[in-house]
Formats: C-alpha cells, sequence, structure tokens
C-alpha cells in the first residue's frame, strides 16, 4: 500500500477508489494531465469479468473527447449496432429498424465488458493500481483527506473520489445511510457461443406481459450475449442482498420465451451465468463533501433501462478531469463539477427509473 505525502508540481493528489470503468478511465485522463494518481481495488486481481454491454454513442463521445486512442481500441473489439428488433412471445417481430451507419458520428457498440476493463487497465500504470486494498473509512483535515485501509495502511492526498459502485463505501461519507432502491426483478446475463440467433451487430429484444423480459444481442467472434429478467419480491431476509440466494434460472418463466431463444440460454457454460437482483439509487442531495466527490454508480446507479451506466460514469471522469485542469482552486473544482452533472445524472436516474417501473418491475424498495 502506498501512503502519498507532499503534492507535485502542477498536479494534486488524488485517491481512486475502485478500478471498474469510471474510475479507471477517470485515473487515465488525470494521469495525463499531470497528477499523482493512486487508484484502489479491493479485489485481489484487476476486475476484467462481465457480460455484454450496449455502448450508446455519448458514451463513445466522452471516450473519443478524452482519449482517442483508447476509444478506437474499443471500437476495434466491439461490433457497431447494426439493427433492433422487437419480438412478442410467439416470436414474432413486430417492430425493426436498421441503424444508419454515418462516418461523422460515432457507433452505437456492442462489446464485452472484458474487452472494455482490459483496454482501460492498459492505460494506468501498474505502480498506479493498488491491489487488495479494501477501503474502511475516510477522514478530513485542512492537509486534504486520509483513507484507510482494512490492512491498516493508509494513504493521504488532496482528493479521494468514490468510484465503488452502487453499494459504495466511499458515499458513506459524502450523503451517509443510503440505501439502494429495489426495482422488483432478479436477472440473469450470460454470453455463449452462437453462429445462427443473432445475426451480425443485431440487439434483438423479447416484449413481455407480466413477469417477463429478455434481450439478445450479438459480441462478434461467435458471441452472443442475453439477458433474462423476472419479476420477484424481495424477501426481507435477502434486502439488500446483491444475488438470490437461489440463482437458478426458473424454467416455468423461462418456457415462455420462444425455443431457439431458449436454446440459446441453454447452451451457455453456467459459469458465464451470473445472477442479481435489480436495484437504483435515489438522486442524491450532493455529490461531494469537502475533498471526498462520488463518480459513476457510486453517485447514481441506474435502472439499465436506457443503457446510461457506463457513459454516465465515463462523462462524470472526463468532466471532473476537465474542472480541475481548468480551476486552479481545487474545490472551486469540485463544485463546479457538482453543478454541472447534479442536473444530468439526476435526469438520467430519473428518466431510467420511469421507464424501469413502465414496463413492469414492481415499486418495491429494499431495506438493504
Amino acid at each position: 500500500m502506498v501512503s502519498t505525502n507532499g503534492r507535485i508540481s502542477g498536479g494534486y493528489r488524488i485517491g481512486i477508489i475502485g478500478a471498474g470503468s469510471s474510475g479507471t478511465y477517470l485515473a487515465n485522463l488525470l494521469l495525463q494531465q499531470g497528477h499523482r494518481v493512486d487508484l484502489f481495488e479491493r479485489a485481489p486481481a484487476p476486475r476484467a469479468e462481465g457480460c455484454g454491454i450496449l455502448v450508446i454513442r455519448s458514451g463513445m463521445e466522452a471516450l473519443q473527447a478524452g482519449n482517442p486512442e483508447l476509444c478506437q481500441k474499443i471500437l476495434k473489439a466491439g461490433n457497431p449496432v447494426k439493427s433492433f428488433e422487437f419480438r412478442n412471445l410467439r416470436g414474432e417481430a413486430f417492430r425493426s429498424h436498421a441503424v444508419e451507419e454515418r462516418n461523422d458520428l460515432l457507433p452505437r457498440i456492442l462489446i464485452h465488458r472484458k474487452d472494455i476493463l482490459e483496454a482501460l487497465l492498459e492505460t494506468v500504470p501498474e505502480d498506479c493500481l493498488h491491489l487488495n486494498a479494501r477501503f474502511e473509512s475516510a477522514m478530513q483535515s485542512d492537509r486534504g483527506v486520509v483513507a484507510r485501509f482494512q490492512d491498516g495502511s493508509q494513504w493521504e492526498g488532496d482528493l479521494l473520489v468514490g468510484s465503488d459502485g452502487i453499494a459504495s463505501k466511499v458515499r458513506e461519507f459524502v450523503v451517509p445511510g443510503v440505501k439502494p432502491f429495489y426495482l422488483g426483478d432478479i436477472v440473469w446475463r450470460g454470453i455463449t457461443r452462437d453462429r445462427q440467433f443473432c445475426k451480425e451487430g443485431q440487439f434483438i429484444v423479447y416484449t413481455r406481459g407480466r413477469g417477463i423480459y429478455a434481450n439478445f444481442f450479438d459480441l462478434g467472434g461467435d458471441r452472443t450475449h442475453w439477458g433474462f429478467f423476472i419479476e420477484a419480491e424481495l424477501d426481507e431476509s435477502e434486502a439488500g442482498k446483491p444475488r438470490p440466494n437461489n440463482i437458478s434460472l426458473p424454467l416455468q418463466e423461462l418456457a415462455k420465451l420462444p425455443e431457439d431463444a431458449r436454446n440459446v440460454i441453454a447452451s451457455t457454460p453456467p459459469e458465464q451465468i451470473a445472477c442479481r437482483y435489480s436495484y437504483d439509487l435515489d438522486c442524491l442531495p450532493q455529490l461531494y463533501r469537502g475533498r471526498i466527490v462520488l463518480v459513476g454508480d457510486a453517485a447514481h446507479a441506474k435502472s439499465p433501462t436506457q443503457a446510461l451506466g457506463m457513459t454516465s460514469g465515463w462523462e462524470d471522469a472526463l468532466r471532473l478531469s476537465h474542472h480541475l485542469a481548468t480551476r486552479a482552486d481545487i474545490d472551486e473544482a469540485i463544485a463546479n463539477f457538482q453543478a454541472e452533472r447534479m442536473p444530468i445524472v439526476h435526469e438520467y436516474q430519473r428518466e431510467s427509473r420511469e421507464m424501469s417501473l413502465k414496463i413492469g418491475r414492481r415499486r418495491r424498495r429494499s431495506a438493504a
């Protein structure tokens, strides 16, 4: 573990808790600007797992604005979306449209999260990344911020950034007592080999009556990502848990999908399937306190209905780095970041939750 003392010329000492997509991109941007950055990850190895994701255009634009080379790597690793198709549970397409490719606009990308995280981690020097670093607490003083870790070590610097997800521990030192909002469903996701079901660049959505919803999309390399959702009451004994005790796919609900879609799911190796409850966050009253600031899901976790999660974290990283680069006073930079971003992310949160509840998810609040 690293204890950092002394300010470097022209930059700040910045610690980032959480080496996911938001924190790692922020580290890259701040390093480019000459700041001394320490990126802390609680896991023993960089987290490069996960399933597929749709990165919308504004997310690619946030990458292009901050690191064009990184943007090109991710473009090459993914597949541009070529079509969206909506089907009923009989497998009949009732709406579809092709996506126009334009040279003057960045495309929407279908990509494995693993490819994104590996590309991001390549931009961060090894001596910047600290693994097995379990954040425990923070203390502020006139000198800045001290972060303490489970192994007894500590870091001291000018700014601490919480990028540690919806279950953020850093958030307790900005807005304590925040509980995730349960959106009413359990989500299974997986990746499997597929040469027939999804065509190149295709995104398929099965709309549901009450209780079922699924999507499938092409990841390239004969890989298909799928997501399967069912509504479920949250048992008090599992409130706040990231995943149910029983993660088995519900065969009765799965049987409502057409046979070809079921076969894609059935062909998925168990180790390639993830299961989680679906949560978001209420809008926070602030994004920072003193010299501790939140970005990404730690600040504004959302329903996935509008594919804004990773995108909004990259936008946070871009704008925070911009304000730190253009303001001589760090406190002014953080205040300006909040003034700019908070209305935007609050609107993202409201729109995503409204859409999520509209398509059938129950209004149940977690006691997490």
